[in-house]
């Protein structure tokens, strides 16, 4: 190694968490090792229907993920092969996830309400071998020449019903088969970013990830938490961080299957939920929507929320805090391809601080994490914006067949680039000031659309805003602001662009506004900036 190397290597500069290293348990695959100790619970609910109150306890979940499990395995299913899972958040869910794993087999989840052609796209990109729906969005898998697995009443001819199959599973001789799963296997595959990419993870990543994600929670919360399953399974973290959290903690989820706020908060009440992961357009919705005045709010039990997916403004967080006084907002910071990075809340009682508002939190225990210079590609020190990269057992093992993306995301290192900018401060809280791909380049300034949709929701008149770049001749990109009033507002769009002028540097004000009816955002609450950009450039 020449001195030069030398050098480079000595600069590197790591954070690590403050708090110590957590084990991770070898040769287990996720599904024992979320279902330790299940003999103890035989008989507690384990998921429940937000609406019906229909549900399982943990002792049908343990018995049908094997029976599930050995199903497949007489199918014919073998190790490595992907299975579809195509539904909306039901209670069985998770139990069709962890016995997909459990034979071997790799679960990819899929929207069920995108369109036919998407569904067909990821089940040819991942070389699916059988698809589990239901009767309602059967039709748009019935091209595809894959065998369908039908969950729920619906009777559909040529297909497989999952009641049968698992009393059919019952009569089936033992599984003989040497082919063991190990830790190393895959058993998720997740599309990320627009369904091009199938993202390869193995047990060891989700095991190691949940050790990390759930090193605070102590033996005095197993069995006491009901969270609520909203966010969609068909994502990692409605899958891990959901499901499988409190499967691992033994707790009760409450599954919805689609959000409208008067049935979100019915059950938030009904269920006495206590932590409910959610997106930020719903903390907005309970900020702005005068319906949540119908509720007694004093009934709520509810002690957290926390978001992800995108960043929370001040401003919002702040009404929030008024109006839900003794609820607590964590926010964290994860990826498909890395799964959860950075929590806000640990337990105080074990000495695990609370980051500062507006953080993602701190790094969790076992992970590297570095902020580098995107074009000198150099680590930089505290508080300096960087990209921010991490290295841990949770990367994942790869894109499914596609070298030159894993190659371009996970360095020769190690290291997975998050394709986020951010920073870390003093008290190491870490700070995300927007992906590299969204940020606006006016003029060679680097704008932050986040940071110009803060100021905006800060209006009491806007509901919603969206801020993306749109090609300019002379600037190269301008600010361009989609956004949503509410029905009292008086002021114009000249009004709105003025509001923003007055709160930033001349560089960041936002050039072209439009007012709209609502603001696209996919299913995880991400606003589809892509969408908006080419709407925008149409009507110019």
């Amino acid at each position: 190694m020449g001195t030069d190397a030398q050098n480079l290597k000595q600069e590197e500069i790591i954070f690590r968490s403050k708090y110590p290293p957590v084990q991770v348990p070898d040769d287990v695959t996720l599904p024992e090792f979320v279902l330790s100790n299940v003999e103890l619970y035989q008989d507690k609910v384990a998921f429940v229907d937000s609406v019906t109150g229909k549900g399982c306890t943990y002792g049908e979940v343990s018995r049908d993920v094997k029976r599930f499990s050995r199903a497949l395995r007489s199918l014919g299913l073998r190790k490595g092969r992907v299975v579809v899972v195509l539904l909306p958040n039901v209670p069985v869910y998770a139990t069709i996830a962890l016995g997909i794993m459990a034979a071997g087999g790799i679960f990819s989840g899929a929207n069920p309400s995108a369109h036919a052609s998407e569904i067909k796209k990821q089940a040819e990109a991942a070389d699916a071998k059988l698809v589990v729906t239901d009767g309602s969005t059967y039709h748009k898998v019935k091209d595809l020449g894959l065998p369908v697995i039908i969950h729920g009443e619906d009777r559909v001819e040529g297909t497989i019903y999952w009641d049968e199959l698992l009393e059919a599973a019952d009569k089936a001789s033992a599984d003989t088969t040497d082919d063991k799963v190990q830790q190393t296997d895959i058993c998720a595959l997740p599309f990320s970013s627009g369904l091009s990419k199938g993202v390869m993870l193995t047990h060891r990543n989700l095991v190691a990830n949940l050790c990390s994600s759930l090193f605070s929670v102590g033996p005095e919360l197993v069995g006491q938490i009901t969270i609520l399953g909203l966010i969609p399974f068909f994502h990692i973290y409605g899958l891990t961080g959901i499901c499988c959290a409190t499967i691992r903690n033994k707790g009760k989820v409450v599954v919805m299957r689609r959000y409208e706020l008067r049935a979100f908060l019915k059950a938030l009440i009904t269920h006495q939920v206590t932590f409910a992961p959610i997106v930020p357009p719903i903390v907005l919705g309970l900020v702005k929507n005068p319906i949540v005045d119908e509720f007694d709010l004093s009934k709520l039990r509810l002690r957290s929320i926390m978001t992800a997916a995108a960043p929370l403004a001040p401003e919002i967080l702040n009404e929030f805090e008024k109006k839900f006084p003794g609820v607590e907002v964590q926010e964290a910071y994860g990826m498909t391809e890395h799964s959860c990075i950075t929590l806000t809340h640990g337990d105080p009682n074990k000495g695990h601080g609370i980051a500062k508002k507006n953080s993602v939190g701190f790094i969790l225990p076992n992970l590297e994490v570095k902020f580098v210079d995107p074009e000198s590609g150099k680590s930089l020190p505290k508080n300096t914006p960087g990209e921010i990269c991490v290295r841990s057992q949770c990367v994942m093992k790869g894109y499914y067949k596609n070298e030159h993306e894993t190659t371009l995301t996970i360095d020769k290192d190690g290291w997975l680039h998050t394709g986020d900018i951010g920073y870390i401060d003093d008290d190491e809280d870490v700070f995300i000031v927007d992906r590299i791909k969204e940020l606006i380049k006016y003029k060679g300034f680097q704008v932050a659309p986040a940071e110009l949709e803060a100021i905006l929701l800060s209006h009491p008149s806007v509901e919603d805003a969206a801020v993306v770049g749109i090609p300019d001749d002379e600037a190269g990109e301008i600010p361009a602001a989609c956004v949503v009033m509410n029905n009292k507002a008086k002021e114009s769009e000249e009004d709105m662009m003025g509001y923003v002028s007055s709160n930033v540097a001349s560089y960041k004000r936002v050039r072209v506004l439009q007012f709209v009816d609502a603001i696209p955002k996919s299913p995880s609450g991400k606003i589809m900036r892509r969408l908006i950009k080419e709407n925008m450039v149409k009507t110019l």
